[in-house]
Formats: structure tokens, C-alpha cells, sequence
């Protein structure tokens, strides 16, 4: 990954951080404009227009043009509402199991370098949140975007929202358990080891392996 791709995804966490940890932001509030929060956060005008691009993919914001950037939802769901969260979760990895495995499938086939170095940056950013305690709803969505994007197929990105919800309801409900963690790092590792070395099906079977450790905990 180039520095400049990892300086707009360093952004996007911070500008996260605003609005679940700061409560600086929630659903509904403009943020500041270009010029002011590119100079708070220490960042170049295109280094915040890369952030925001990442924000808006993942459904946090969205851009309304003549009129600014709005935040469209938080990215922590407040721990109270589990029993609300947990509510068609199963069906939500269900739906991944179908989907994601595939995705793992045609991403070891077709990844370019560069898309396997992204994938890989992402699990490792992953481990280094769970061995340190720290949400990883960002860098798990960003870890499975990378390996659908790695398919090339363009009709894959209209499946994203749903994964990012499950993600991140998924990471709500399970991030307390230790086994769940232990369980996402061995899969995480697999599933990246295999498409590094372009195998397509041990690929599918490491994310549908690691898809099931997750429904299992539910």
C-alpha cells in the first residue's frame, strides 16, 4: 500500500474517532469544511478528499453536492442495544457465507500485487487492534472490501453495505470473546497466506472457515 493511500485510511480513522469516541459528530451533522478540518487534522485538501472517498464507501458519510458532507450513521452501535443488534445477525452471516468464500475464491485467481499487499495490510492491522484491545470495525471491513475489490468483478460492490453491517454488528456482539478473537486471527492469517500463494481453494475453505467460527459464536 502507497503512503499516501495509508495517510487517507490514518484520516478516515480519525475523522471515525470524531464522531464514535469525540461525539463530535452523529447522524445528521455536516462536517466542517474542507479547509478547516484539513488543517485540524494536519492533512493536505486531496489527503482529506481520499478520506472522505473512503468514509463515503463504507457508508459513514455521504457528500450532497453544493451543500457539504454529512454524516449518514455512527460506526460503533452502542453495546446497549445487543439484543437489537443481534437480531437477523445469523441471516447477515448466512449471507456471507454464501458470498464471501467465492470472493476469496476469485480474489487468489486474480489479485494484482498491489491487492494482495492491500489485503494483507489490513489483516495485519487487524491483529495489531485485537492484541491491543482496540475496535477493529474499520480495518475488518476495509479487509474484506480489499479482497472483493480483488475479484474485478463490477457488480461485487453493490453486495459491500450489507458485509459492512454485518461486520460491523458482528463486531459489537462478538469482540469480548476471546476465542472469537483467537479464532479471527488464526483465519485471518490463513485466508491471507492462501491468496498470497494464489490458491483459489484453499481460500474459499479458509473464509468459509472463518465465517463459520463466527456463526458459531453468535
Amino acid at each position: 500500500m502507497s503512503n499516501s493511500a495509508m495517510l487517507a485510511d490514518s484520516t478516515a480513522q480519525r475523522i471515525i474517532k470524531m464522531i464514535d469516541e469525540e461525539n463530535r459528530f452523529s447522524a445528521g451533522d455536516k462536517l466542517p469544511n474542507e479547509n478547516d478540518l484539513s488543517s485540524e487534522l494536519g492533512v493536505s485538501r486531496s489527503t482529506l478528499r481520499e478520506a472522505v472517498k473512503i468514509l463515503t464507501t463504507n457508508g459513514i458519510v455521504e457528500i450532497r453536492r453544493g451543500k457539504g458532507t454529512f454524516v449518514t450513521s455512527t460506526t460503533i452501535i452502542n453495546s446497549g442495544n445487543l439484543n437489537d443488534i443481534a437480531s437477523g445477525l445469523e441471516d447477515l452471516f448466512e449471507m456471507r457465507l454464501m458470498f464471501e468464500p467465492e470472493c476469496a475464491y476469485l480474489a487468489a485467481e486474480r489479485a494484482t500485487d498491489e491487492e494482495i499487499e492491500t489485503i494483507c495490510y489490513y489483516g495485519e492491522e487487524i491483529e495489531k487492534k485485537i492484541l491491543s484491545g482496540e475496535d477493529r470495525t474499520f480495518e475488518e471491513q476495509k479487509f474484506h472490501e480489499s479482497i472483493a475489490n480483488a475479484t474485478h468483478n463490477s457488480f461485487v460492490k453493490q453486495f459491500m453495505p450489507v458485509i459492512f453491517n454485518a461486520i460491523k454488528k458482528g463486531v459489537v456482539v462478538l469482540t469480548k470473546d476471546q476465542d472469537v478473537s483467537e479464532d479471527n486471527l488464526k483465519d485471518d492469517r490463513l485466508i491471507m497466506e492462501f491468496i498470497k500463494k494464489r490458491n483459489p481453494e484453499g481460500a474459499r475453505t479458509a473464509m468459509k472457515l472463518h465465517i463459520i467460527h463466527a456463526i458459531e459464536r453468535l
